[in-house]
Parts: C-alpha cells; sequence; structure tokens
C-alpha cells in the first residue's frame, strides 16, 4: 500500500499532539493542579493514531483508557480532554466523569471504560447492526494483551467470525497487564494465533511502526467492509510509563526499558519522514509551535471554565 504525503504528515501530525497532551496532564497532575486521575499510553502513540486514521466516517471506534490519542483523529477537540481531566461542566460528560473516560457517539467513539475488553462484544454489537442494516461502516476496539484471557474478549470473536461481522479487533500487547508479564499471563508466544480458534484472520505487527500499524489496519477494515469478516491484529509495544499516574512501575525491568526507548515510535517516525524527504526542519518547527499554541488554549480553557453547579448533578441522570 502506497501512504501518502499528506496522511503521513497527519500521523506525524497526531503522535506529537496526542503525547504533547499526555506530557501536559503528567506536569499537572504531578503539580496537583488537576483533581483527575492520569491514563498515558507513552510510547504506544503509533498504535492509537495509526489505527484511527485508517477509519472512514460512519465507523465505529471503541479505544480503552489508555487510547485516548486516538480520538484525536476522529476529530475530538484537545479542550474537551482537558476539561474532562478538570471535571469541568465544559467536558463532554458535563464535569460528571475524569480522566480518560469521554467519548462521542457523534463522532463514532464510544465512551472508554478500564474494564478490558468490555468493549469488544459491544464493537461486535455495533457490526451487527451495520450488517442487519446493509451500512457501509466498521466497528473497530482496542484492548490490552492481558483482557485476551478473559471470557468477554472470546466470546467476541467467536460471535464476530461466526456471523462474519465488519469488525476489526486491536490487542495492543505492551508486556504487563498492569504489573502482570506476558508470560505470566498466557502460554501462547503470540495473541494473534488465538484467532485460528475461529477460523479468522489474525496477525502480528510491530506496532511501534506507525505506518505498519496503518497499512495492517487499514487492509483489515477494507477487509471487513467488502464483506469478508473480522480481524485480529496484536500490535506489539511497551508501555513507557506506568499503570496510571501514581504508579512507579518498579515491576518492569530497566534494561527492558531502555531497549524499547530505541524503538520510540515518534523519534523514529520522525527520522524517517526527513530521510525521505517528506518533513523538513522547517516543518518541524512549525508543527511544534501549532502543537504549543494548541495544548496551551486548551488548558486555559479547561482552567478558565466552570465546575457544574450543586444544583444541576441530578440532570441526564437516569433514575
Amino acid at each position: 500500500m502506497r501512504v501518502n504525503k499528506k496522511i503521513k504528515i497527519e500521523l506525524y501530525y497526531y503522535m506529537r499532539l496526542g503525547r504533547a497532551i499526555e506530557e501536559r496532564l503528567e506536569s499537572l497532575y504531578r503539580q496537583g493542579r488537576m483533581p483527575s486521575a492520569i491514563y498515558l499510553g507513552r510510547g504506544q502513540e503509533a498504535i492509537t493514531v495509526g489505527a484511527a486514521m485508517a477509519l472512514e466516517d460512519g465507523d465505529t471506534m471503541a479505544p480503552t483508557h489508555r487510547d485516548m490519542i486516538a480520538m484525536l483523529p476522529r476529530g475530538m477537540d484537545p479542550k474537551m480532554i482537558f476539561a474532562q481531566h478538570y471535571g469541568k461542566v465544559t467536558s463532554p460528560t458535563k464535569g460528571r466523569g475524569e480522566a480518560t473516560y469521554l467519548g462521542d457517539m457523534s463522532k463514532g467513539i464510544f465512551t472508554t471504560v478500564s474494564m478490558l475488553p468490555d468493549f469488544y462484544p459491544v464493537s461486535a454489537g455495533a457490526a451487527l447492526s451495520f450488517k442487519l442494516q446493509k451500512m457501509p461502516n466498521i466497528a473497530l476496539a482496542f484492548s490490552g494483551e492481558g483482557a485476551t484471557s478473559r471470557g468477554d474478549f472470546h466470546e467476541a470473536l467467536n460471535f464476530a467470525s461466526v456471523l462474519q461481522l465488519p469488525a476489526v479487533f486491536v490487542v495492543e500487547n505492551n508486556h504487563f497487564a498492569y504489573s502482570t508479564p506476558v508470560d505470566k499471563e498466557m502460554k501462547v508466544d503470540q495473541v494473534s494465533t488465538r484467532a485460528i480458534a475461529y477460523d479468522m484472520e489474525g496477525s502480528t505487527i510491530d506496532g511501534n511502526d506507525i505506518l505498519t500499524v496503518y497499512e495492517s489496519v487499514k487492509k483489515a477494515v477494507d477487509r471487513a467492509r467488502s464483506g469478508k469478516g473480522p480481524t485480529l491484529i496484536e500490535a506489539v509495544t511497551m508501555r513507557m510509563k506506568g499503570h496510571s499516574g501514581h504508579d512507579p512501575m518498579k515491576y518492569v525491568p530497566e534494561e527492558l526499558l531502555e531497549k524499547w526507548r530505541k524503538k520510540d515510535p515518534i523519534d523514529n517516525y520522525q527520522r524517517r519522514l526527513q530521510k525521505e524527504g517528506t518533513l523538513t526542519k522547517e516543518e518541524i518547527v512549525r508543527v511544534s509551535e501549532e502543537i504549543e499554541k494548541t495544548v496551551e488554549d486548551a488548558v486555559a480553557f479547561a482552567e478558565e471554565s466552570p465546575f457544574p453547579r450543586e444544583e444541576d448533578l441530578v440532570l441526564d441522570v437516569y433514575r
């Protein structure tokens, strides 16, 4: 697949923007200026951005609490992300949620949850709806590798395979389910081999190479859209931050982290684009300045927005 320059630059921009947002969130969290928890996807940007960019209008996406930046290519405003973390009334949950638990169904984004992979069955349901209504859309869901040992992962794959649903399941194998290493989670060497049991397409890819991610997910998306059924994609990466903001992740060997620092998806992609002449030093400066302003404006918006009023707490609540 030949990826054009426009898409290459957009992939770069959204990875850079996503990391800048997360770095600012972490800084605010450390300063005690923000009441919310943080769940960072540092090191996994190529998977979330690459997969999201492969989707089209009308498709649905179910991110996890660590896949917040997947929302950016789908049109999520950074101001909404910061307002959500600040618990302000201008956020998508009107100040009633926290952290990365936000979404926007007008953009096809299911609101995130921590209980994984709860949205695998939900996405299978969305895919079934598309199929029954003969709509040309697909449903994509993310999870970590630890979640593939749960029953709902297997139920969703079996359901999607039996009914040949237009679904793509992306597993971010970041080596640790919280603090549990892969070899303590499962006996198989590759999560993608589990697709064999359901007679569905499965592959394992380099999750730190954004072009590989984009091309692999795009192929699976096109395949699902053409009626050929679901695909399971295992993207191998490394979680470079703790499970959440308070986690020092001392359970991860330093030598393992050092190995993966050299595989940083943004640094390596930037060098690649520069080498092929797609990205100039001037463009890097321009992107950096644009991102800095975007983040500053988003933080200011969140800090200046009001908290919910006490009398409004009962609104939008099912009773």
